[in-house]
């Protein structure tokens, strides 16, 4: 079990990641025509590497999905060093193309969304592991759950303060997304930490 409850964590990480490129692309690509036309090859161009950034990710995400805990360390580092491009390249196609105000903000409440529900699913897996805990071990994991929970609300909060403001750059965008992914990185950690504990 602790070999396993690691790997949540991992596959949570992973799957967070994926779940807001995918948020980012289709929002990028459903604003894509209201681009310019001067502008328009460069965005689909950008559009393009970013789809080949996600999909280079998910594969890797994938090969390691049967690797053990020490294949996914290794590969960790590199997964973050990807993650850094992808949003390096938003960030290039933002500058460049998606000039507009609308269009990060509907990024933003995308990725934002994207990130909501990472939080929750990653708040029902563990939920529904430590139903199989014996309820004598269950104290850690249901206060790590509730814990995570709570994270998730305030999170939520912070975002949705944001998205109501609605005149951010996307500096502000990026760097509020980027602090609730820290948060869930945290949360995810302790709750699966507490699994671990738990387990015999």
């Amino acid at each position: 079990m602790p070999e396993q409850s690691r790997m949540h964590f991992y596959l949570n990480w992973a799957k967070e990641r994926i779940d807001e490129m995918d948020a980012t692309l289709a929002s990028l690509e459903a604003k894509a025509s209201q681009v310019q036309a001067d502008s328009h090859v460069k965005a689909n161009q950008l559009i393009a590497d970013l789809q080949k950034r996600r999909d280079e990710f998910q594969a890797a995400v994938k090969k390691q999905t049967e690797a053990g805990e020490a294949a996914w360390q290794r590969t960790k580092a590199q997964l973050e060093s990807n993650w850094s491009d992808f949003e390096a390249q938003v960030k290039t196609y933002i500058d460049t193309v998606g000039k507009q105000v609308q269009q990060q903000q509907a990024t933003f409440r995308d990725v934002a969304a994207a990130q909501m529900k990472a939080w929750r699913e990653a708040a029902e897996k563990l939920q529904n592991e430590a139903s199989k805990v014996a309820a004598a071990r269950r104290g850690d994991i249901d206060a790590a759950v509730k814990q995570m929970k709570a994270d998730a609300s305030a999170a939520e909060a912070r975002l949705q303060k944001l998205k109501q403001a609605g005149s951010e750059s996307w500096t502000a965008f990026g760097a509020a997304l980027a602090e609730s992914r820290k948060a869930f990185d945290r949360a995810n950690q302790a709750a699966w930490d507490a699994v671990k504990r738990a387990s015999p």
